[in-house]
């Protein structure tokens, strides 16, 4: 990485140095505010989920619709959040504070202007993205009104995201837990207020989400701005400079880009499960996809840890400590995703239940969990590996793994469909293509880690 404008004596106040002291100690000081934030996040999903879920099946279809269009959402929002991690702490590990601070100012900016043209496309095309799904036409109105409530929000959630992604560069990632936190108590307590008590159904849930994530946004501006928690006078928007922008987008484009496209690949596996299967289809994959979002975020916190201990330490050409914190996340992660595996094969009816108690739903949703459960180690393996390559700043080999295994989806579904698998047929087209991104992502690293590592070491 090229260091701009730098200057050695310049003070990083808030800011923890990872190229030095105990490796374990520090990925779990990382990685557990990350987890936790992770879990967090996907807490929203999972609440909202769970007192729809009493409103019955079709509610739950209807904000499980919108519920992949949100992970579009977040997808992109990733562009500024691994943009700042990596940007951010690269320049950290080269003690370069202006281009810390620069690249901090141009991830939010970004995320800003990015979020605002988003924002608007959905709220304006609301009824024709959610007729894709083909529900009935009661059930795709309520998933309409969810959809442009909650997308009046997302300029929240992308510079929430830029902001998290700066804390954890700078080694402070219990800051955006207890932010999070904050706003999911928020929203466990609107949620039945306004979902029953007011008896706004899935407009309350949709407006409990909206004021937590306002609150959540409010919260960053008062540590960045107020307390000046990372750096004195920090300036949150600014005019977009070139060499900052194309470093940005070098490094988030690829990941934003694949997470994206994933979701278009969901979103067509849903319209599938929803010809197939009716609402009770679209329901059991879209609920499915959240219950499985506790093992995935598991393991994204320690690789997103990962990647900022890297980052750090990549730029600071300790190459050492790089293998040894791979090693030591990876002894992690795959004893988790041991447990979930059991759990998923062996409970996933009463899991499912948890959420949608109908008996038809629980079963559908079950099926898939089953299913699903023989992938979850080599899906924790590929995203653990991730986080190395974007510590490294190399993104693009985990986009070109994961666009193409899971484009392969599509054509697998089809197959499977049209041979009769039905419904269980989607289901083994995702947990047979993560199994194999697992694979191909530890022979990837494999073949060009001593040539990238020992380079970067000279």
């Amino acid at each position: 990485m090229t260091r701009l404008f730098y200057h050695p004596k310049e003070h990083m106040k808030g800011i923890k140095n990872l190229t030095e002291g105990p490796i374990l100690k520090q990925l779990f000081a990382l990685a557990m505010p990350i987890m936790a934030t992770s879990f967090i996040q996907i807490a929203y999903s999972l609440t909202d989920m769970a007192w729809v879920g009493r409103l019955g099946s079709e509610a739950i279809a209807a904000v499980g619709s919108v519920g992949l269009l949100t992970w579009m959402t977040t997808s992109l929002a990733l562009l500024n959040k691994v943009g700042a991690e990596v940007s951010v702490g690269q320049a950290i590990g080269m003690k370069d504070e202006t281009a810390a601070r620069g690249f901090a100012t141009h991830n939010i900016t970004l995320s800003l202007l990015i979020a605002s043209i988003w924002a608007t496309l959905l709220f304006s095309f609301a009824t024709p993205i959610i007729h894709i799904y083909e529900l009935e036409n009661h059930i795709s109105h309520y998933a309409v009104n969810y959809l442009r409530i909650v997308s009046t929000a997302f300029p929240f959630v992308f510079m929430s995201a830029a902001f998290t992604g700066i804390f954890n560069a700078s080694g402070r990632s219990k800051i955006p837990f207890t932010i999070n936190g904050i706003g999911l108590i928020i929203n466990m307590i609107l949620d039945p207020l306004f979902i029953f008590v007011l008896d706004w159904k899935t407009d309350g849930a949709a407006w409990a989400t909206w004021i937590a994530q306002g609150c959540v946004f409010t919260l960053f501006i008062y540590q960045l701005k107020i307390k000046s928690i990372l750096w004195d006078n920090f300036v949150l928007f600014g005019k977009l400079k070139k060499i900052y922008t194309t470093k940005i987008f070098k490094i988030g484009l690829p990941v934003a880009t694949l997470n994206a496209l994933f979701a278009f690949v969901n979103m067509f596996l849903g319209r599938t499960a929803s010809t197939v299967g009716g609402h009770l289809g679209l329901m059991a994959m879209t609920t499915s996809g959240q219950i499985e979002a506790i093992t995935w975020n598991t393991s994204q916190g320690f690789s997103t840890a990962l990647s900022a201990f890297v980052a750090q330490n990549y730029a600071a050409k300790k190459i050492d400590r790089v293998m040894k914190a791979l090693k030591s996340t990876l002894f992690m992660t795959l004893i988790f995703g041991t447990v979930c595996s059991l759990l998923f094969i062996f409970c996933g009816n009463n899991i499912f239940a948890i959420f949608v108690p109908e008996k038809e739903a629980y079963e559908a949703g079950g099926l898939a969990l089953r299913i699903d459960g023989y992938s979850q180690l080599f899906m924790m393996l590929e995203i653990t590996i991730q986080g190395v390559f974007y510590g490294m700043g190399r993104t693009i080999p985990p986009a070109i793994i994961s666009i193409s295994c899971n484009y392969l989806r599509i054509p697998l579904a089809l197959l499977f469909v049209s041979i009769g698998w039905g419904l269980a047929g989607i289901w083994w087209c995702i947990s047979l293509t993560s199994i194999l991104k697992g694979i191909i992502s530890v022979v990837w690293f494999i073949k060009i880690k001593n040539s990238s590592l020992k380079q970067q070491a000279i």
